[in-house]
């Protein structure tokens, strides 16, 4: 695939532009995206300590900004599960994640997480799984947001225990779960070891997306695409490493997930002017922006999105194409996919017509 030519940067975008232009999030850790306040009431209803007293101070803590690589990143979840033990509590959590997510400007959110860690209390698999959906459906019909989940497996589990989720997300297919994924410390926890999970959900017509490409080399994403048969790909970071595989995953128009700023937590890359989204743009791939870890990355969507601008030199016009591209590769069903994708284009298109 041929890189287009260089440009000149565009103009800083107004950040208000930004928030209102219709996003879609396909990589948002439900675990990683809660509000600090709510840890701090959940903390004190169910007795379990924080590591800060004020909301303010506990944002700032749980904001990861001493990171050597991706395991120490992850770390910080040992606080965030400590209170996500119980429905209420994984029901308000959904809720009010989608609710900030719709007040950001998004339209279509896909939330992931794995309910194995949920189960510390003594959780059914299943309640792990409905009570986090009602949450999005309350969401949805107060703001309008369509909200569905994936059912995320970890790399460190059994492969026997990635079966058994992969079988949930089967389960609640067509329910509010739209998606099958692989996550969690990535160097020498290969995801071929996970390949009947993977092969479980998509015969069985659920989709699939794999983390790779973050904690480990290009390598890490041949092996969710080949050996995994993943239809999209959490972060890719590395990806920009293997030519010869950046040109198959341009040409199968494999959507990539990309988190500019927890990847510049992580040290996956050194800053968000050196991340490689602006080269998988200018060849033509099919990248998505999301925030990972609204929490752990104190981000928003729309701050990606002025990232993207003010560090890579995206335009209002790219911009638009990159959130074009995430209700394109939305998990939804087709005939809900090809409506939400005819209003949003039509919202686009107006806000475009608007700043120019």
């Amino acid at each position: 695939m041929n890189a287009r030519p260089e440009h000149a940067a565009p103009p800083t975008i107004d950040r208000e532009l930004l928030r209102r232009l219709p996003k879609a999030e396909l990589h948002c850790h439900l675990d990683g995206s809660v509000r600090a306040a709510t840890l701090i009431e959940l903390g004190q209803e169910y007795g379990v300590a924080m590591p800060r007293a004020s909301a303010e101070a506990l944002a700032a803590y749980m904001h990861v900004l001493d990171a050597r690589h991706l395991d120490d990143y992850l770390e910080r979840f040992e606080v965030t599960l400590g209170v996500m033990q119980t429905e209420s509590a994984l029901e308000r959590i959904a809720y009010e994640l989608a609710i900030d997510a719709a007040a950001d400007g998004v339209r279509y959110l896909e939330v992931r997480y794995c309910p194995v860690l949920n189960q510390r209390g003594g959780l059914e698999p299943g309640a792990t799984v409905e009570a986090p959906l009602r949450g999005l459906a309350r969401a949805e019909r107060e703001t309008g947001i369509v909200a569905r989940s994936i059912i995320t497996a970890l790399r460190t589990q059994d492969p026997k225990v990635s079966l058994e989720l992969a079988r949930l997300a089967v389960a609640y297919r067509g329910r509010g779960v739209i998606g099958f994924d692989l996550a969690g410390s990535e160097a020498g926890f290969p995801a071929s070891e996970h390949a009947a999970a993977f092969l479980h959900a998509r015969e069985h017509d659920v989709a699939c997306t794999c983390h790779a490409g973050e904690g480990d080399g290009p390598d890490s994403i041949r092996n969710a695409v080949h050996r995994c048969g993943a239809h999209r790909v959490g972060h890719a970071t590395r990806l920009i490493e293997d030519a010869s595989l950046v040109d198959y995953v341009g040409n199968h128009r494999i959507p990539l997930e990309l988190c500019l700023t927890s990847n510049v937590q992580t040290r996956v890359s050194p800053t968000y002017a050196e991340h490689p989204m602006r080269r998988y743009y200018d060849l033509g791939l099919n990248v998505v922006l999301n925030t990972d870890n609204r929490l752990m990355s104190a981000v928003t969507l729309t701050d990606e999105y002025a990232a993207a601008n003010v560090h890579l030199g995206f335009s209002l016009d790219e911009l638009c194409d990159v959130a074009m591209n995430g209700f394109q590769s939305a998990f939804l069903p087709w005939a809900e996919r090809k409506a939400l994708v005819a209003r949003v284009s039509a919202e686009i298109d107006a806000l475009r017509a608007f700043a120019t």
